[in-house]
C-alpha cells in the first residue's frame, strides 16, 4: 500500500478507504517519521528489522543478549527453565536485586549527581532528588523496615499516593527482599482489608492524606478502618506525614516516617536475590470477582522494562520521562519507577489531579520541567480536550519529542488531537498494549515506525503473538479474534499468589504455549495489530481495570438488593464507565423514592469498591436474563443498551 503522508508535512490527507467492518474506522491515515528521528534513533528501521529476524530465529539468545546489558551477581545456568511450563523461569540460577540496577550502579558512574526524581505537589510544592539522594533515602527507610523485623519474603502493603516516599518504600522493600503490595489509593477500607490479609502483610506503608482536586484525602481513616477486626498479621503501620492531618495513631502499632528514618544510615546492604524470587504482588481484577494477586520477580521483569526504555522510548541522557501512571497500578510500577531508574533517566512525578487548579496544569508541568517523553492514558487526554487547544497553547511544549499512549485503546480522533495540539504534529504516537500480567510492552510501535492512528502496530522484537479463534486456531488477517502471545518473555508473571489454579484457568486455558491475553484484537493487511476491547466480563473505567463481578458483589451486599448486574458503557471521557442493573428486595420495591436508593447504593459502592467503580446510572429491573446454566447474560443487557436485538434462544444454551 502506498503511503505519502509524513509526520513532517503535518497532518495528513485521506490515503485510502478501509475495508467495511463492524471493527475497522471508516478512513486510514498514515504518518511517516521525521527524517532526523530516524537518524538519532537507538534503533534505527534496519536494526529493528534485524533485531526481529534475529529474535525469531534465536528467541532465547535474543533475551540473553538484553539480559547481558545489566548487571547480576551471579549469571544464569538456563536462560529459559520451561520444564514446567507454563510457569517459566527465566535466567535460572542467576542472582541479582533490580534496585542495584535502578539505583546502586548508579551511583559508581556519571548519574550520582544526574537527577532522578522531579516531583511536585497538587499545592506546588516541590521536591528534587538526585540519584544518590534518592539512593541515601532508599537506605535509610531499608534500614528501619530491617529494625521493624522485616526481613527477606515478608509482604508490605503500600497504601500510598503519588508522593517521593512511595518511590522510596517500593525501592526499599525490594532491597532487603521484602515483597511490596502496592493498594491504588482509591480504593476502600474493604478493597485493602482484603489485599492486606490476602498477602499476609506484616508491615502497612501510607500517609495522613494527600491532594486531589483541591481536596485533602484522609488515608489514615482508611487503613485504620481496615485493620478493625482483623489483619492480625500487621505490626506496624508507617504513616508519611503529606497533609499534616491530625490523624489517630495507635501508641503500639503506628509510627511516623520521618521519625523512623531519623537516626537510621544512609547506606544499606543489598540483598541478594535469585532471579525468580518475587518483586511484588500486584492485583487485577477477574471474571470471578476475586481480584488476582499477580506475582512478579526481580530478574525477568528488570530485563523486559530495559529493553522498552532503551527501544520503545528511545531513552537519551538527556531526557526528562514524565509517565502520569499512578503506583496502585502497573504503569506507575513499570514506567514510574522501575524502568525509568533502570535506564538512567529523570523521571517525573505529579501528585494531583490533571485539571487542578485549571486545565493547563499537566502543559504547565511539561514545560516548567522540559519534559521530552509523556506517557500517559487516552482518559486523560479525551478530558484535556473537551477544554480545547487554547490551554496548549498558553505554554511552551517543544521539548516533547515523543509521547505515550496507554491504558486502553485510543481512538483516532483522540489520537489525532494529541498528536497535533499536544506534539506539534512532530512527536510520533507509541501506543503500547501491555498489561499487569505482562510486566511492561509487549505490542507497540518504535519511535521509527510508520503509524497508523488507533493501531498498536506490531510486537516487540522478541514477542510473538498470534489472533486466533476460542479453540486456539490461527485466524486470517482482518478477522476478530483472541489475542495470544506464543512465546514466553521475560518479564511475564511467575504466578497468581496462593491461588495457582486461577493462574492455569485465566491465562493458559489453551495450555502452554499460548498465553490468554483476554483482548479481542484484529490484524490489517499490513500485519499491524488493532485492539478493540475486553473478551471477558472486565470494564476498563478511565484505564482501570475493574472486573463486572466484583462490582455486582458490592452490590449484592446491600441489604436492598435481590439480584445485580453490570456492564460497561461507553463514555466520552473514561472511555467507560458501569451501568447497573437491579433487582430490589420486596421492601423496597415498594418505596417511591427510587433516586434516594440509587444515592444510598452508590455511597454503598464507594465504601465497598472505592470512587474507582464509576457507576453512570442504575436502572431498576423486575429479572435479570440469564442462560440456562444461571449464569447472567450480559450481553444481553449490552445488545439492549445499544439498541440492538439477541436471539435469546441462543442465548439460554450458554
Amino acid at each position: 500500500m502506498e503511503r505519502r503522508t509524513g509526520m513532517n508535512r503535518g497532518l495528513p490527507r485521506k490515503e485510502k478507504a478501509m475495508k467495511e467492518s463492524d471493527m475497522a474506522y471508516s478512513e486510514e491515515l498514515v504518518f511517516r517519521p521525521l527524517p532526523q528521528l530516524v537518524i538519532e534513533a537507538n534503533v534505527n528501521p534496519q536494526e529493528f528489522a534485524t533485531a526481529q529476524a534475529s529474535a525469531r530465529a534465536d528467541h532465547l539468545g535474543y533475551w540473553e543478549d538484553a539480559a547481558q546489558e545489566l548487571d547480576w551477581f551471579r549469571k544464569w545456568d538456563k536462560v529459559l527453565d520451561d520444564s514446567e511450563a507454563p510457569r517459566y523461569r527465566w535466567f535460572k540460577g542467576a542472582q541479582c536485586n533490580i534496585v542495584y540496577n535502578a539505583l546502586d550502579r548508579h551511583i559508581e558512574t556519571a548519574n550520582k549527581n544526574k537527577l532522578a526524581l522531579i516531583w511536585e505537589g497538587e499545592a506546588g510544592d516541590t521536591r528534587k532528588y538526585t540519584y544518590y539522594e534518592l539512593y541515601r533515602e532508599v537506605n535509610k527507610l531499608a534500614n528501619a523496615m530491617r529494625s521493624l523485623g522485616v526481613a527477606k519474603g515478608d509482604r508490605v502493603v503500600l497504601y500510598m499516593p503519588l508522593i517521593p516516599q512511595t518511590m522510596m518504600a517500593m525501592l526499599a522493600c525490594a532491597k532487603i527482599g521484602a515483597v511490596h503490595c502496592a493498594v491504588f489509593a482509591g480504593f476502600s477500607a474493604k478493597a485493602l482489608r482484603q489485599r492486606i490479609t490476602e498477602v499476609e502483610a506484616k508491615l502497612v506503608v501510607t500517609a495522613d492524606g494527600f491532594y486531589r482536586n483541591g481536596r485533602i484525602i484522609n488515608l489514615k481513616a482508611t487503613v485504620d478502618e481496615a485493620l478493625v477486626g482483623g489483619c492480625d498479621c500487621v505490626e506496624t503501620v508507617v504513616v508519611v506525614n503529606r497533609a499534616k492531618l491530625d490523624v489517630e495513631m495507635s501508641e503500639a502499632r503506628d509510627i511516623w516516617y520521618d521519625a523512623l528514618v531519623r537516626q537510621e544510615r544512609s547506606d544499606a546492604a543489598t540483598e541478594i536475590m535469585e532471579a525468580d524470587d518475587p518483586l511484588f504482588i500486584l492485583h487485577t481484577s477477574g471474571t470471578t470477582g476475586e481480584p488476582k494477586g499477580i506475582v512478579h520477580g526481580h530478574g525477568g521483569y528488570m530485563v523486559g522494562l530495559h529493553r522498552s526504555l532503551d527501544w520503545v522510548f528511545d531513552i537519551k541522557p538527556t531526557d526528562i520521562f514524565w509517565c502520569t501512571g499512578d503506583m496502585g497500578w502497573i504503569t506507575g510500577h513499570s514506567y514510574v519507577v522501575y524502568g525509568p531508574l533502570i535506564a538512567g533517566t529523570t523521571t517525573v512525578m505529579y501528585e494531583g489531579h490533571p485539571l487542578y487548579p485549571q486545565a493547563d496544569r499537566m502543559w504547565d508541568i511539561v514545560a516548567r520541567y522540559g519534559v521530552t517523553i509523556l506517557y500517559t492514558a487516552p482518559t486523560v487526554i479525551r478530558m484535556l480536550m473537551r477544554y480545547g487547544h487554547q490551554y496548549p497553547r498558553m505554554h511552551d511544549l517543544s521539548t516533547l519529542r515523543l509521547l505515550g499512549s496507554v491504558g486502553e485503546p485510543i481512538a483516532p480522533d483522540t489520537w489525532l488531537w494529541f498528536y497535533k495540539h499536544i506534539g506539534h504534529s512532530q512527536c510520533p504516537i507509541l501506543d503500547t498494549w501491555w498489561q499487569t500480567e505482562t510486566g511492561g510492552c509487549m505490542i507497540t510501535p518504535f519511535p521509527v515506525s510508520v503509524l497508523k492512528p488507533g493501531s498498536v502496530h506490531r510486537p516487540m522484537p522478541g514477542v510473538e503473538v498470534d489472533i486466533v479463534d476460542d479453540e486456539g486456531q490461527p485466524l486470517e488477517n482482518g478477522m476478530a479474534g483472541n489475542l495470544v502471545v506464543t512465546k514466553p518473555w521475560p518479564a511475564m508473571l511467575l504466578d497468581v499468589y496462593r491461588k495457582p489454579e486461577l493462574f492455569d484457568a485465566a491465562y493458559w486455558p489453551l495450555g502452554p504455549g499460548k498465553y490468554w491475553a483476554g483482548d479481542i484484537a484484529t490484524r490489517d493487511e499490513d500485519g499491524l495489530v488493532w485492539i478493540h476491547g475486553r473478551s471477558d466480563d472486565i470494564m476498563n473505567i478511565a484505564g482501570h481495570r475493574i472486573g463486572n463481578v466484583e462490582v455486582e458483589n458490592a452490590f449484592l451486599s446491600h441489604k436492598a438488593v435481590a439480584d445485580a448486574a453490570v456492564i460497561g458503557i461507553p463514555d466520552k471521557i473514561k472511555g467507560e464507565v458501569a451501568k447497573a442493573f437491579v433487582v430490589l428486595q420486596p421492601e423496597f420495591a415498594a418505596l417511591d423514592d427510587r433516586n434516594e436508593i440509587i444515592r444510598m447504593l452508590k455511597t454503598h459502592l464507594r465504601k465497598e469498591v472505592g470512587p474507582v467503580a464509576v457507576i453512570r446510572s442504575v436502572e431498576f429491573v423486575d429479572a435479570l436474563p440469564r442462560t440456562r446454566s444461571g449464569k447472567i447474560a450480559r450481553r444481553v443487557l449490552k445488545a439492549r443498551e445499544g439498541g440492538v436485538s439477541i436471539d435469546m434462544t441462543a442465548i439460554a444454551e450458554d
